[in-house]
């Protein structure tokens, strides 16, 4: 190996670094990642049969209001115009989300002006309004009124987490977006849409660098392999975006996620749901929602297949070392555990720990991109500036 600089990682986070990194220091980057692709969770891939851009690690959107994430981002990609909106079936009946003036309306079978609904939803939320929330129960009642929430809500962040509402941290939802207008847009951000030619087209040009070397199926821990942890700290800067506490060998104790199960369905039709995302929230449907692929691509219609559709279902459980890890669980033991790793972090000669996995954090994926940026002239660029 002949590096300036290794990533660990193949995600956004390690791909915008390399590619700062080969560009403004001049470096030699070598990229290493278990995977055998590119891209993290956010890599994509065409299915044959439907033409539809399969997200093979959940639905990916993309959305900023992040001026210097929009700009850089369209380095390398143009975006489609696409705006995300979501439904929910609840009791047999589609709802559109977030909970605007239509689901209110469309709920109570009435025509609320805004100020009426917004009286309601005060109303709903009974003695709970105005007090401390004990847990994620009391805050959605707070939020978005009883029934309103035991409907779009309770059940389904019940499936997600597997555990009652009333006994999770209401830090979990900081907010219920409830909108007392029309408003069905699920983003607020500036700017939005989807990668023209797809997530992976992306980001192969973002390290399209002679300086940039990828090695995929690589194993850091894997010392039979030259590209690995103890041949590398302390010889050559790295930057590490796997699991923080994977790193230093679960020493202090695992810190917990949860991670998605995904069912693949096939309608032989073109369109099933007429969305790209429908929520379950019901507590007698298994899965909290179902993705149509073929949906987020509409200006593709030419190149799908009018008869065929794929759907993948997704089901939440806690995440095991094996799995793939997709939400921080984030109690207080947790915090506190991240903590612990990250005076060891301190320590650790020439490494610097980023993205989601390496700081136990959830991020969208212009604030991945935006945390990589900073971090790259805050620390990385001193570091390998020539």
């Amino acid at each position: 190996m002949n590096a300036d600089l290794v990533v660990v990682g193949a995600g956004l986070f390690g791909l915008t670094v390399a590619q700062q990194a080969a560009e403004r220091a001049g470096a030699r980057v070598e990229i290493i990642d278990i995977r055998p692709h590119i891209g993290g969770n956010a890599y994509s891939r065409m299915d044959e049969e439907t033409g539809a851009e399969i997200h093979q690690y959940g639905a990916h959107l993309f959305h900023t209001s992040n001026e210097r994430v929009w700009e850089y981002v369209n380095r390398f990609t143009s975006f489609t115009n696409y705006v995300h909106r979501v439904y929910s079936t609840h009791a047999d009946e589609v709802f559109p989300l977030p909970v605007n003036l239509g689901t209110i309306n469309q709920f109570f079978r009435a025509h609320y002006t805004p100020k009426e609904a917004q009286a309601l939803i005060a109303e709903q939320a009974g003695e709970l309004a105005g007090v401390e929330a004990k847990n994620l129960n009391d805050k959605g009642i707070q939020l978005v009124g009883r029934p309103l929430y035991e409907a779009f809500f309770k059940y389904y962040t019940g499936k997600q987490w597997q555990t009652d509402p009333a006994d999770l941290p209401a830090s979990i939802i900081n907010r219920l977006p409830v909108r007392f207008n029309y408003d069905n847009r699920y983003f607020k951000d500036k700017y939005e849409g989807l990668p023209t030619d797809g997530y992976t087209a992306w980001m192969e040009r973002m390290i399209d660098d002679p300086k940039i070397h990828v090695t995929l199926g690589v194993d850091f821990f894997d010392e039979s392999q030259p590209l690995n942890k103890a041949a590398l700290v302390g010889k050559v800067p790295i930057i590490y975006t796997g699991p923080v506490d994977r790193y230093f060998d679960y020493a202090l104790g695992e810190l917990k996620w949860r991670t998605v199960d995904f069912e693949e369905v096939r309608y032989e039709e073109g369109d099933h749901y007429g969305c790209p995302v429908m929520n379950y929230p019901d507590a007698d449907v298994p899965y909290t929602r179902a993705i149509e692929f073929k949906n987020f691509n509409p200006e593709r219609r030419e190149q799908q297949n009018p008869d065929k559709t794929v759907v993948w279902r997704e089901y939440s459980r806690s995440a095991g070392r094996d799995d793939e890890p997709y939400y921080p669980v984030n109690t207080q033991d947790d915090r506190d555990l991240y903590q612990q790793y990250k005076q060891l972090e301190d320590k650790e000669p020439g490494v610097i720990f980023g993205g989601r996995l390496g700081t136990y954090a959830y991020y969208d994926m212009h604030q991945v991109i935006n945390s990589a940026l900073t971090a790259y002239d805050k620390r990385i660029h001193p570091l390998i500036a020539k």
